[in-house]
């Protein structure tokens, strides 16, 4: 069973694992969508992050396609029982929008969607999905704050943005007695991405190359791909098991010493070698709650695992070698 913890300077008592719902609405569909949520829920889970944009790649399923999946399993649900987080301000792939929509007038508009989407009356954190350096701090932070004094937002975080620009928004806010980025929602996994590989897929900002200022911040860190997309898993199966593209995503060669770590310690504990890569991140020094994918029940048993592991510095140490 999933423990709770209350994130940093919230109210919100989440769950240490949370489930990412990107492929819910479109890949996966509403039968089996609500059975990995009741497997989620019934394992101590509470905490879903979702996003406007969420299966609007595949033009064939409904706009917001993974917020109406989430909003549609709710309506059976206690709306206080989970907290709900989902992201705005990603481009409009639909509309074949792909000019930064990271401003204030755009933000409103996902933010109201998302809201119809999920059906409920307020986003208990609202992510940033993306930055926009054209659009300074103060905007972003005004509207925010905003949305938060009239209750359609509780707190908000701000994902794939800079250590820089993160904590210039809150110095800003600080200063201007405004509310403020409670958490940060980074590309964070135990395998280290080849850089220029990742971004031409859209990853970038790996956490711990880029967020060092915010590692001592008192932010609550939401990393997603915390599994490094199976990669490890399928490593440990045989490397044939791994996709090209998924290889060339991890040509890195810190991860020939991390994935033998993982394999020794994965030993040492008597689990699996997926199982130590999220535990890596549920045992950092600062508050790290993973988001997690699973595509059947069982998947999902399979992650929450991973929270009864207890790592010491020792082992943080070996698998961050590479």
């Amino acid at each position: 069973m999933l423990s709770k913890v209350t994130i940093n300077h919230t109210d919100l008592s989440v769950s240490r694992l949370c489930y990412g719902t990107n492929m819910l609405g479109w890949q996966i569909d509403q039968d089996r969508s609500n059975a990995i949520l009741d497997e989620f829920a019934d394992l101590g889970g509470n905490f879903i992050d979702s996003a406007r944009a969420y299966g609007d790649w595949m033009h064939d399923a409904p706009k917001g396609a993974s917020e109406r999946a989430i909003g549609a399993w709710l309506k059976g649900k206690k709306r206080e029982d989970f907290v709900i987080a989902t992201k705005g301000g990603f481009f409009d792939m639909r509309a074949g929008d792909y000019r930064n929509r990271v401003n204030p007038t755009d933000l409103a508009n996902d933010l109201d969607e998302s809201l119809d989407h999920l059906g409920v009356d307020t986003i208990d954190l609202y992510w940033l999905h993306m930055d926009n350096v054209e659009t300074p701090v103060s905007e972003l932070v005004d509207f925010l704050d905003e949305a938060k004094a009239t209750g359609k937002i509780r707190w908000f975080g701000a994902s794939n943005w800079t250590d820089t620009r993160v904590l210039e928004a809150n110095s800003y806010a600080k200063a201007n007695d405004k509310a403020s980025f409670i958490a940060v929602e980074p590309f964070w996994g135990l395998a280290k991405p080849h850089e220029a590989n990742a971004l031409q897929q859209g990853y970038q900002l790996y956490f711990e190359d880029h967020g060092g200022a915010l590692k001592d911040a008192g932010l609550a860190i939401i990393p997603y791909c915390s599994q490094s997309r199976g990669y490890f898993g399928m490593l440990e199966q045989s490397e044939d098991a791994v996709p090209d593209s998924l290889k060339a995503f991890y040509d890195n060669p810190a991860n020939a010493n991390r994935f033998d770590a993982a394999k020794m310690i994965a030993e040492r504990h008597g689990v699996t070698v997926s199982e130590i890569a999220l535990a890596y991140l549920m045992n950092q020094p600062q508050q790290v709650i993973p988001i997690f994918g699973a595509s059947t029940p069982a998947r999902i048993k399979d992650s929450v695992r991973a929270a009864a592991i207890s790592l010491d510095a020792t082992d943080l140490a070996e698998l961050q070698a590479g």
